[in-house]
């Protein structure tokens, strides 16, 4: 049994000091670095507690700074939300800045209120995405970049900057299994472990139809699909989930506050379960608990094909030092465990 451990961040507000908070966040990933963690992927959300590190580019650039081994990537950048120039341009540095670690995570977008404070009009969020998505992919591997669109015209721009990896960074697309599989995306999943069989099973037919398409995405490398979970570890399970069912209440708020603004009070698919941390727990898209029960919880995802694991452990209002002991626990007994050596990462 052999997984990859990445680690998903979201980075939520906190009464601790802005600075503060990302002094601790880098000095987590430092120590993720040094752990063995193969990646870590940052969200990017705007104008919401659920993001505090809003400008990824910027912060990803951070990362890399502090690290040397592990893999930075976003999850997702948000492609209408950006000038498909400035993002090439801010694509090509990232990979260089990281040494070629750059994992590149795309998407449009799940909040139409982001979409609406940001001046987008959220229905038309899919098309700008896609044609982003396409200048992006055209524009990784040109000097010169012509392009006829809907939103955007460009004619004879030259592209003085490149990204080091070739022909372009790895490329992630999260929340749409049909569209990933048949593109050759790689992405995450989350959930029980029934719902996660569905899931892979449906994603590797996909890819298995698909592989030989011209616009795959990540060439020959069939799709690789991560599982997402946020997590507590502790050395008492009573107190992790004391302490998890009190930070769910605020990861809670945090995610919804835009959403309860529109008067979208339900969410489908929320991956609060509405607040609920024990219908989350019953759901699989958390976990509290010792490092041997994460062990034992991990064995039932990795049957069905799962071997890389995209840990979230800051979520709510988890203190830098109830992060860090869940991390260093992870580190400690469950990487050693499961992990593969690092020369293997993919």
């Amino acid at each position: 049994m052999m997984m990859h451990f990445a680690i998903f961040d979201q980075m939520e507000r906190l009464d601790t000091p802005l600075h503060q908070v990302y002094r601790d966040r880098l000095a987590l990933l430092e120590a993720a670095d040094q752990a063995g963690f193969w990646c870590y992927f940052k969200s990017e959300h705007h104008m919401t507690p659920l993001d505090t590190a809003p400008s990824i580019s910027t912060w990803l650039a951070a990362v890399a700074a502090r690290t040397t081994r592990i893999r930075v990537g976003s999850m997702v950048h948000l492609l209408p939300f950006y000038h498909p120039i400035r993002l090439l341009e801010e694509i090509a540095m990232l990979d260089h800045l990281s040494g070629g670690r750059l994992e590149l995570g795309v998407g449009r977008g799940i909040s139409p209120r982001e979409h609406d404070l940001w001046g987008l009009e959220p229905e038309l969020a899919r098309d700008r995405s896609e044609e982003v998505l396409e200048i992006i992919l055209a524009g990784m591997t040109a000097h010169t970049l012509d392009y006829e669109g809907k939103f955007w015209h460009f004619e004879g721009i030259p592209l003085e900057v490149s990204p080091l990896q070739k022909p372009h960074p790895p490329l992630w697309y999260p929340g749409n299994i049909e569209f990933a599989g048949r593109r050759g995306f790689h992405t995450l999943t989350a959930g029980s472990v029934e719902r996660v069989t569905e899931t892979v099973t449906r994603f590797r037919e996909l890819n298995g139809k698909h592989g030989g398409d011209p616009d795959r995405v990540n060439g020959a490398h069939p799709g690789r699909i991560g599982l997402n979970l946020r997590v507590l570890v502790t050395e008492d399970e009573r107190q992790a989930l004391k302490r998890a069912r009190e930070s769910w209440q605020c990861f809670d708020r945090n995610l919804m506050t835009l959403w309860r603004q529109a008067g979208i009070t339900e969410l489908p698919g929320n991956p609060t379960a509405d607040g609920d941390f024990d219908k989350a727990l019953v759901l699989g898209t958390a976990f509290a608990g010792t490092p041997a029960m994460l062990l034992e919880r991990l064995e039932g995802y990795h049957s069905v094909g799962i071997d890389l694991l995209v840990l979230c452990f800051d979520w709510g209002n988890l203190s830098a030092t109830e992060t860090r002991r869940s991390l260093d626990l992870v580190a400690e007994h469950v990487i050693p465990t499961l992990a593969f050596d690092d020369s293997t990462a993919a």
